[in-house]
This record gives C-alpha cells, sequence and structure tokens, in this order.
C-alpha cells in the first residue's frame, strides 16, 4: 500500500477511535458517571474518585441555608453534633429520586426510633429550588414518609450557594434539556464534626443503615 494510503487509513483510524472516545465519554455523562483520563492510560470515574478523597480527608461544608417543606429556614451547621444522611434530588424525577426516596425511608426504618431528629437526621435536598416550592416539597416528603422532623425535604434558596454545596459534595448536575437532569445519586454521610465523611452507593442501603449504627 502506498505511504500516503497507509497514512489516510491511520489517521481514519485514529479519527475513529476519537468518534468513539467523545461517544462514550457522552454516554458516560448521560448517565451521571464522569470519567477521568490520565496519562498512564488508566481511567477513573470521577465518582469513585471522591469517594476515596472523601473517606482519606472528611470534607468540610460551605454554610448554607435552606427552607424545608414547611417553608421554615434553617442552616446546615445547625445539625453539628448529630449525623446527618444526605441526598440530592428534584422532585419532578421520575427515576433515580424515587429509588434514593426510598433508599431514605428505608434507612429511617431501619434505625432505633429514639435516635431519630436527637442522634441522626435525614435531608433530601432539591437542586431544582425553582420548580421545588415548599409546596411541591410537601407533596414529595408525603409521598415518602418525610415527616420533616427526623427527615426533612430541603432546598438552598440561593444559587450561589447551591453551587457551593453541590461543589462541596461532588455533586455533578446537567441539564437534560427535557425538562430534567443527569446526576450523580449516592447516599452520603456527614459526621457530627459537620464534614462530609463518607459515600455510598444506592444498592449500599444496608452497609450504609450498619456504618450509621457503629457511629452512633
Amino acid at each position: 500500500m502506498p505511504c500516503g494510503d497507509r497514512m489516510s487509513t491511520t489517521h481514519a483510524g485514529a479519527g475513529l477511535l476519537r468518534s468513539l472516545a467523545v461517544s462514550a465519554l457522552v454516554a458516560l455523562v448521560g448517565s451521571g458517571v464522569l470519567w477521568w483520563g490520565t496519562d498512564g492510560a488508566r481511567a477513573f470515574t470521577a465518582e469513585a474518585a471522591r469517594r476515596v478523597e472523601i473517606l482519606r480527608a472528611p470534607r468540610v461544608l460551605p454554610a448554607v441555608t435552606l427552607e424545608d417543606q414547611g417553608g421554615a429556614r434553617f442552616a446546615l451547621d445547625a445539625y453539628r453534633g448529630r449525623l446527618l444522611a444526605v441526598e440530592f434530588i428534584y422532585t419532578h424525577c421520575d427515576s433515580v429520586c424515587l429509588s434514593l426516596g426510598m433508599a431514605f425511608r428505608q434507612i429511617r426504618d431501619q434505625l432505633p426510633a429514639q435516635v431519630g431528629g436527637q442522634e441522626l437526621a435525614l435531608v433530601s435536598i432539591s437542586f431544582d429550588p425553582a420548580r421545588d416550592t415548599p409546596a411541591r416539597m410537601r407533596e414529595y416528603a408525603a409521598r415518602f414518609g418525610a415527616d420533616g422532623s427526623v427527615w426533612r425535604i430541603a432546598r438552598v434558596p440561593d444559587p450561589a450557594e447551591l453551587d457551593a454545596l453541590l461543589e462541596a459534595f461532588g455533586v455533578i448536575v446537567i441539564d437534560d434539556q427535557r425538562g430534567g437532569y443527569e446526576h450523580n445519586a449516592a447516599l452520603h454521610l456527614v459526621g457530627r464534626d459537620g464534614r462530609l465523611s463518607e459515600i455510598r452507593d444506592l444498592d449500599e442501603i444496608a452497609a450504609f443503615t450498619e456504618r450509621i449504627g457503629d457511629l452512633l
């Protein structure tokens, strides 16, 4: 084969590989998982990386003010001294957010009643505050049995504070251009010192609950 033909074929092959790589990246972003590449041709998920980092060095969270389903405002820092389970949702979601709601309900139901609210609290935080009004959050709360005491549904009204909170938790939210969002979904544990200390998958409810029990 002439040299020019070989070079064209090589370039075409490289172009195809790049196209496949881009397609794979888009697919991963769409599923809520982002991949990082390294010079050693290794790939790690950003999701896995943030979990390892949090275990190694629990992360200080920003001071933010939230508003719950009853319209009451409260500081995230008000939970210091208690364990805090956190998930990120938007109430119009009809897929993974439903799984998050059911996961939190299971966690609450599996823990001793006497620790609820005193030693442990749960907060589902919406990253869609424009649509997730207190009335809408009350509907979501009623659906899953969030009582507003042990388990609150809340939003962060200030966009700058919301951005800072999502960044601190490592939560990535992507507009899907269809009225919804793609986002990484997980169970987050904040320690009594107010630091994000552990992140678990949705299929690790038992392990997450056991970890809370160990810390109580």
